[in-house]
């Protein structure tokens, strides 16, 4: 009797179940490796070269099993990688303004319009609201003035021509923000309101009579 099928038919479940403990080792390490390739998935580049690692990596185990063991097993899941790399979605871009926000302790941010630091030119701003300061940051992120929340009397949007103006008073200071186009004015109220939840209320002036009697 030959036990040459015999032989044949133990090899193949043996070379099936070392695929199938394989498979299983991947799925655990990639449980393992979720937190960082979230963490990668924060850099473009690093996450096009993880895609592409694994497009490579799908395809080859889908070719080189059907020629070396003719292991279904090998392909279905090297073909099930090759779609994720296609399918994964690209690098979530970072917001950089919520970053700014979080390292200034900011808690909101509205449009700052245009403003215009001494004799330079108006730049666009953003206003980082936060409940000690109200930066105002350019572009890049460059604060052209900061402004103590503490000692802000006022904070009103006003019409001028064609355009409309935050003004804003502190202390013995002042700044104006100008909006222009066709939300100007939906802008600088909602700047007027966001400056005034920070503001502290002054205390109420009792009249002399109930102050001398109190």
């Amino acid at each position: 009797m030959s036990t040459a099928p015999a032989t044949a038919a133990s090899q193949h479940e043996g070379t099936g179940a070392r695929l199938r403990n394989l498979m299983i080792g991947a799925l655990f390490a990639l449980v393992l490796l979720i937190p960082r390739l979230l963490h990668v998935r924060r850099n473009a580049q690093s996450w096009m070269a993880f895609r592409v690692f694994l497009g490579f990596a799908g395809a080859a185990l889908v070719i080189l099993p059907l020629s070396l063991w003719n292991s279904w097993l090998a392909a279905i899941a090297g073909l099930g990688m090759f779609l994720a790399a296609i399918l994964l979605p690209p690098a979530k871009p970072r917001n950089l303004a919520d970053d700014k926000a979080r390292e200034l302790g900011a808690l909101v941010i509205v449009n700052g319009g245009k403003y215009q630091p001494g004799n330079a030119a108006p730049a666009p701003v953003q206003l980082f609201v936060g409940a000690e300061q109200i930066w105002a940051l350019d572009s890049h992120f460059q604060p052209l003035i900061v402004i103590p929340a503490a000692e802000i009397t006022s904070a009103n949007a006003l019409q001028k021509k064609d355009r409309w103006i935050l003004q804003v008073r502190w202390s013995d200071n002042a700044a104006e923000f100008f909006y222009q186009g066709v939300f100007a004015e939906h802008f600088a109220r909602v700047a007027q309101s966001t400056l005034g939840s920070v503001m502290h209320s002054p205390l109420p002036i009792l009249p002399k009579s109930r102050a001398a009697s109190a």
